[in-house]
Protein backbone atom coordinates (compact mmCIF):
# COMPACT_ATOMS: atom_id res chain seq x y z
CA UNK A 1 0.00 0.00 0.00
CA UNK A 2 2.73 2.48 0.97
CA UNK A 3 4.72 1.46 -2.09
CA UNK A 4 1.75 2.24 -4.35
CA UNK A 5 1.30 5.63 -2.72
CA UNK A 6 5.00 6.37 -3.21
CA UNK A 7 4.82 5.39 -6.90
CA UNK A 8 1.69 7.49 -7.42
CA UNK A 9 3.34 10.48 -5.73
CA UNK A 10 6.45 10.01 -7.85
CA UNK A 11 4.40 9.95 -11.07
CA UNK A 12 1.78 12.63 -10.35
CA UNK A 13 3.90 15.22 -8.51
CA UNK A 14 7.32 16.80 -8.60
CA UNK A 15 7.95 16.35 -4.90
CA UNK A 16 11.60 15.44 -4.19
CA UNK A 17 11.04 11.81 -3.20
CA UNK A 18 13.69 9.65 -4.83
CA UNK A 19 15.93 9.46 -7.86
CA UNK A 20 14.92 5.82 -8.44
CA UNK A 21 13.34 5.17 -11.83
CA UNK A 22 9.68 4.08 -11.72
CA UNK A 23 8.43 1.77 -14.47
CA UNK A 24 5.18 2.50 -16.30
CA UNK A 25 3.80 -0.88 -15.23
CA UNK A 26 4.37 0.12 -11.59
CA UNK A 27 2.44 3.32 -12.24
CA UNK A 28 -0.49 1.31 -13.60
CA UNK A 29 -0.51 -1.00 -10.59
CA UNK A 30 -0.51 2.06 -8.31
CA UNK A 31 -3.40 3.77 -10.11
CA UNK A 32 -5.84 2.98 -7.29
CA UNK A 33 -3.82 5.39 -5.09
CA UNK A 34 -4.15 8.35 -7.47
CA UNK A 35 -7.03 9.99 -5.51
CA UNK A 36 -4.92 9.82 -2.33
CA UNK A 37 -2.28 11.91 -4.09
CA UNK A 38 -5.07 14.28 -5.09
CA UNK A 39 -6.10 14.66 -1.44
CA UNK A 40 -2.50 15.57 -0.54
CA UNK A 41 -2.34 18.11 -3.36
CA UNK A 42 -5.70 19.58 -2.37
CA UNK A 43 -4.59 19.86 1.24
CA UNK A 44 -1.38 21.59 0.18
CA UNK A 45 -3.27 24.08 -1.99
CA UNK A 46 -5.88 24.80 0.67
CA UNK A 47 -3.21 25.22 3.34
CA UNK A 48 -1.17 27.52 1.13
CA UNK A 49 -4.24 29.57 0.25
CA UNK A 50 -5.19 29.99 3.90
CA UNK A 51 -1.65 30.97 4.94
CA UNK A 52 -1.02 33.33 2.02
CA UNK A 53 -4.38 34.97 2.68
CA UNK A 54 -2.88 36.41 5.85
CA UNK A 55 0.05 37.91 3.96
CA UNK A 56 -1.06 39.11 0.53
CA UNK A 57 -4.04 40.67 -1.29
CA UNK A 58 -6.70 38.22 -2.56
CA UNK A 59 -5.85 38.24 -6.29
CA UNK A 60 -2.17 37.71 -5.58
CA UNK A 61 -3.07 34.78 -3.33
CA UNK A 62 -5.12 33.24 -6.15
CA UNK A 63 -2.24 33.65 -8.61
CA UNK A 64 0.25 32.11 -6.18
CA UNK A 65 -2.01 29.13 -5.42
CA UNK A 66 -2.51 28.52 -9.13
CA UNK A 67 1.26 28.70 -9.70
CA UNK A 68 1.77 26.22 -6.85
CA UNK A 69 -0.83 23.89 -8.40
CA UNK A 70 1.06 23.88 -11.70
CA UNK A 71 4.46 23.55 -10.02
CA UNK A 72 3.62 20.68 -7.67
CA UNK A 73 2.32 18.58 -10.57
CA UNK A 74 5.13 19.58 -12.92
CA UNK A 75 2.46 20.81 -15.37
CA UNK A 76 1.88 17.13 -16.24
CA UNK A 77 -1.87 17.53 -16.67
CA UNK A 78 -1.57 20.91 -18.37
CA UNK A 79 0.83 19.42 -20.91
CA UNK A 80 -1.58 16.56 -21.60
CA UNK A 81 -4.46 18.99 -21.94
CA UNK A 82 -2.51 21.05 -24.49
CA UNK A 83 -1.75 17.94 -26.57
CA UNK A 84 -5.41 16.89 -26.47
CA UNK A 85 -6.60 20.32 -27.61
CA UNK A 86 -4.23 20.25 -30.58
CA UNK A 87 -5.28 16.74 -31.58
CA UNK A 88 -8.97 16.50 -30.71
CA UNK A 89 -10.00 19.92 -32.01
CA UNK A 90 -8.22 19.54 -35.33
CA UNK A 91 -10.42 18.74 -38.34
CA UNK A 92 -8.36 15.69 -39.23
CA UNK A 93 -8.90 11.91 -39.49
CA UNK A 94 -8.39 9.83 -36.31
CA UNK A 95 -5.00 8.47 -37.42
CA UNK A 96 -3.70 12.03 -37.99
CA UNK A 97 -5.01 13.10 -34.58
CA UNK A 98 -3.02 10.28 -32.98
CA UNK A 99 0.11 11.52 -34.72
CA UNK A 100 -0.57 15.04 -33.47
CA UNK A 101 -0.71 13.63 -29.93
CA UNK A 102 2.85 12.37 -30.43
CA UNK A 103 4.08 15.76 -31.66
CA UNK A 104 6.02 17.73 -29.05
CA UNK A 105 5.24 21.07 -30.70
CA UNK A 106 2.32 23.20 -29.48
CA UNK A 107 -0.26 24.44 -31.97
CA UNK A 108 -2.85 27.18 -31.89
CA UNK A 109 -5.55 24.97 -30.35
CA UNK A 110 -3.16 24.00 -27.56
CA UNK A 111 -2.20 27.60 -26.77
CA UNK A 112 -5.81 28.78 -26.73
CA UNK A 113 -6.91 25.74 -24.70
CA UNK A 114 -4.19 26.20 -22.07
CA UNK A 115 -4.98 29.92 -21.78
CA UNK A 116 -8.69 29.29 -21.32
CA UNK A 117 -8.08 26.48 -18.82
CA UNK A 118 -5.81 28.66 -16.66
CA UNK A 119 -8.29 31.54 -16.83
CA UNK A 120 -11.12 29.27 -15.71
CA UNK A 121 -8.99 27.83 -12.92
CA UNK A 122 -8.02 31.34 -11.81
CA UNK A 123 -11.67 32.44 -11.71
CA UNK A 124 -12.73 29.28 -9.86
CA UNK A 125 -9.93 29.67 -7.32
CA UNK A 126 -10.83 33.31 -6.78
CA UNK A 127 -14.46 32.35 -6.10
CA UNK A 128 -13.47 29.57 -3.68
CA UNK A 129 -10.77 31.48 -1.80
CA UNK A 130 -12.72 34.73 -1.49
CA UNK A 131 -15.69 32.80 -0.08
CA UNK A 132 -13.53 30.62 2.16
CA UNK A 133 -14.82 27.46 0.41
CA UNK A 134 -11.81 25.29 1.09
CA UNK A 135 -13.78 22.08 0.54
CA UNK A 136 -13.90 22.71 -3.21
CA UNK A 137 -10.14 23.15 -3.34
CA UNK A 138 -9.64 19.96 -1.33
CA UNK A 139 -12.01 18.00 -3.57
CA UNK A 140 -10.95 19.03 -7.09
CA UNK A 141 -7.53 17.27 -7.27
CA UNK A 142 -8.72 13.85 -5.99
CA UNK A 143 -11.75 13.92 -8.31
CA UNK A 144 -9.51 14.72 -11.27
CA UNK A 145 -7.22 11.81 -10.47
CA UNK A 146 -10.16 9.48 -9.89
CA UNK A 147 -11.35 10.43 -13.37
CA UNK A 148 -7.98 9.26 -14.73
CA UNK A 149 -8.49 5.83 -13.16
CA UNK A 150 -12.09 5.65 -14.36
CA UNK A 151 -11.10 6.42 -17.95
CA UNK A 152 -8.25 3.90 -17.95
CA UNK A 153 -10.39 1.16 -16.39
CA UNK A 154 -13.51 1.66 -18.52
CA UNK A 155 -12.28 2.67 -21.96
CA UNK A 156 -9.79 1.28 -24.50
CA UNK A 157 -6.35 2.72 -25.06
CA UNK A 158 -5.84 4.79 -28.20
CA UNK A 159 -2.88 2.62 -29.18
CA UNK A 160 -2.17 -1.08 -28.70
CA UNK A 161 1.40 -0.34 -27.60
CA UNK A 162 3.37 2.54 -26.14
CA UNK A 163 3.60 4.46 -22.89
CA UNK A 164 -0.15 4.95 -22.47
CA UNK A 165 -0.89 1.26 -22.91
CA UNK A 166 1.93 0.34 -20.53
CA UNK A 167 0.29 2.44 -17.81
CA UNK A 168 -3.24 1.29 -18.63
CA UNK A 169 -2.39 -2.41 -18.84
CA UNK A 170 -2.64 -3.24 -15.10
CA UNK A 171 -5.61 -0.92 -14.50
CA UNK A 172 -8.97 -2.64 -14.18
CA UNK A 173 -12.02 -2.98 -11.98
CA UNK A 174 -10.01 -3.51 -8.81
CA UNK A 175 -8.04 -0.31 -9.45
CA UNK A 176 -11.24 1.64 -10.00
CA UNK A 177 -12.82 0.10 -6.91
CA UNK A 178 -9.82 1.02 -4.77
CA UNK A 179 -9.77 4.56 -6.13
CA UNK A 180 -13.50 4.93 -5.44
CA UNK A 181 -13.11 3.64 -1.89
CA UNK A 182 -10.53 6.33 -1.22
CA UNK A 183 -13.15 8.96 -2.05
CA UNK A 184 -15.88 7.47 0.14
CA UNK A 185 -14.81 9.15 3.42
CA UNK A 186 -15.05 12.57 1.74
CA UNK A 187 -18.48 11.72 0.34
CA UNK A 188 -19.76 10.45 3.69
CA UNK A 189 -18.29 13.11 5.99
CA UNK A 190 -18.45 16.08 3.65
CA UNK A 191 -21.42 18.41 3.06
CA UNK A 192 -24.06 17.57 0.40
CA UNK A 193 -22.18 19.73 -2.11
CA UNK A 194 -19.37 17.15 -2.11
CA UNK A 195 -21.69 14.39 -3.30
CA UNK A 196 -23.16 16.68 -5.95
CA UNK A 197 -19.71 17.73 -7.16
CA UNK A 198 -18.63 14.09 -7.36
CA UNK A 199 -21.70 13.17 -9.40
CA UNK A 200 -21.08 16.07 -11.77
CA UNK A 201 -17.42 15.04 -12.12
CA UNK A 202 -18.49 11.51 -13.06
CA UNK A 203 -21.05 12.84 -15.54
CA UNK A 204 -18.48 15.15 -17.13
CA UNK A 205 -16.00 12.26 -17.41
CA UNK A 206 -18.64 10.09 -19.06
CA UNK A 207 -19.65 12.73 -21.60
CA UNK A 208 -16.06 13.73 -22.29
CA UNK A 209 -15.11 10.09 -22.87
CA UNK A 210 -17.91 9.63 -25.40
CA UNK A 211 -16.81 12.78 -27.23
CA UNK A 212 -13.18 11.62 -27.32
CA UNK A 213 -14.11 8.16 -28.62
CA UNK A 214 -15.88 9.77 -31.56
CA UNK A 215 -12.62 11.44 -32.55
CA UNK A 216 -9.92 8.86 -31.77
CA UNK A 217 -10.22 5.10 -31.06
CA UNK A 218 -9.34 5.30 -27.37
CA UNK A 219 -7.79 7.22 -24.51
CA UNK A 220 -4.32 8.54 -23.72
CA UNK A 221 -4.03 8.47 -19.88
CA UNK A 222 -3.88 12.04 -18.54
CA UNK A 223 -5.35 13.82 -15.56
CA UNK A 224 -8.22 16.22 -15.92
CA UNK A 225 -7.10 18.80 -13.37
Amino acid sequence: MLRSLFVALHFLTRLPLSAREISLEEVGRAAWAFPAVGVLIGGLLAGAGWLLGHLFPPLLVVALVLALWVAVTGALHLDGFVDCCDALLAARPPEVRLEILRDTHVGAFGVVGATMLLLVKFAALEACISAGEWTALLLAPPLGRWAMVYAMARYPSARSAGMGQAVKGPVGGRSLGGATLLLLPMLIVGPPEVLLSSALAWLFTLLFARWVLRRIPGFIPIAFV
